[in-house]
């Protein structure tokens, strides 16, 4: 048995399911837990939509009750930053001076917000929403916001902008490209959702750059944008992507690369230590490059599980199709794989229905499905993805057929 056992650096998605996976697969050594967050590991994805608008409590949100982590035997502590790593001595060393040796280092730190690089945007008035705590003061600030400006037309920038419109304050979104989730949707899918956020009173601006945040007194009065707009606002929320956490690996001489890169399993360069989740970049069947960084809960379970079956002494690649999903508004959007910027695509139902699903080829293959309101569009296309089909796009995007009769 290991002495020293399993220490897991950030309390995330990914670094609960090592914690987990371990104990499931027979790991009888210590497992200890360290978050950088006071709270014990909980879910995000409701962050920006339910629990803004108070339909959970902070109860709600924890993945399982603390007498579980004693049942298990899964030493969790928080308020833990972990500031440095002596891999010689295989010693975790907190920002407070606590040590904790290991035998396995597991480093789960994912992502932190992209910061708004313009004057003003690192000031208190302009706030992103990554942890319980960013969504704690936003919501703080919700009660006496009237005009919110939303910068990054991306999955956060849509759930909050929708969210917060649907509580009351005037909401306007602005987006620097041309188009809505342009890296992660096919171009019809973005414009179906440009036109429900605008139904639902989120003012959209496309091709729109924020160029200053403007105080008056400490608070924020307005964002200039650099096609010389003035856009009215009490609050700004920043929601333009994230980096992932890497500074511990580079200060270790792990080899990163926007991310610690890693083996099929979760390996890192450095024998005994592992990564995943969103601060993991990784080779993936399904990728469309040689590594491949994912963020998604489903990558952040899969690649914890392949990482804790490698601890345990055996081989289970991560290797699963990605998927991914969004609810804005009333509106569900279910992502299967990953798409390229020079996919062909084809659209199965009719958008304006509000039902459809646009599917992407590549080489002749289908690669990537965004389906939305389309549950059962979704299910089937993982599998038709994981089976590599070459199936005409014309018989696939025939909407009188499910999609399940092609498997």
């Amino acid at each position: 048995m290991d002495s020293n056992g399993v220490v897991i650096v950030g309390a995330s998605q990914a670094g609960f399911q090592v914690a987990c996976s371990l104990r499931s697969g027979g790991y009888a050594g210590p497992v200890v837990l360290l978050g950088a967050e006071s709270h014990a590991p909980y879910q995000r994805p409701p962050l920006s939509k339910t629990f803004l608008k108070n339909d959970n409590k902070i109860s709600d949100l924890p993945f399982r009750p603390a007498a579980f982590y004693t049942d298990q035997n899964i030493e969790f502590v928080g308020s833990s930053v972990v500031s440095d790593i002596d891999l010689r001595n295989r010693i975790a060393i907190t920002s407070t001076g606590s040590n904790f040796a290991f035998d396995h280092l597991v480093l789960t730190t994912g992502a932190r917000a992209r910061r708004l690089a313009i004057p003003g945007g690192s000031l208190d008035g302009a706030v992103s929403l990554r942890s319980l705590d960013d969504a704690i003061a936003l919501q703080t600030r919700l009660a006496t916001a009237e005009n919110v400006v939303i910068v990054g037309g991306g999955f956060v920038g849509l759930e909050v902008g929708i969210t917060i419109a649907s509580l009351g304050p005037r909401v306007t979104l602005l987006e620097e490209s041309g188009r809505l989730m342009g890296r992660a949707v096919a171009p019809e899918t973005s414009a179906f959702f440009l036109r429900a956020h605008r139904e639902k009173g989120v003012t959209i601006l496309l091709n729109a750059r924020a160029s200053s945040i403007d105080y008056r007194e400490g608070r924020v009065i307005s964002v200039k944008t650099a096609e010389g707009q003035s856009i009215p606002a009490d609050l700004v929320v920043v929601g333009i992507g994230a980096e992932p956490r890497q500074e511990l690996a580079e200060a270790m001489g792990l080899v990163t690369n926007r991310g610690i890169v890693v083996d099929d399993c979760g390996r890192a360069s450095v024998p005994g230590v592992y990564a995943a989740g969103d601060n993991a970049r990784h080779p993936h069947p399904y990728g469309v490059s040689d590594l491949s960084l994912i963020e998604s809960v489903q990558n952040a379970v899969d690649q914890a599980k392949s990482v804790a079956s490698a601890i345990l002494g055996q081989t289970v690649p991560h290797c699963s199709v990605p998927w991914f999903w969004s609810d804005q508004g009333d509106i569900k959007l279910q992502i299967a794989g990953v798409c390229g910027s020079n996919d062909d695509v084809v659209v199965r139902g009719n958008p304006e229905e509000g039902r459809f699903s646009a599917l992407h080829f590549r080489q002749g293959r289908l690669v990537a499905v965004d389906s939305v309101n389309s549950p059962a569009d979704h299910i089937a296309a993982r599998k038709l993805i994981a089976q590599h089909v070459q199936i005409a796009p014309a018989a696939l995007a025939d909407a009188q057929r499910p999609l399940k009769s092609f498997l």
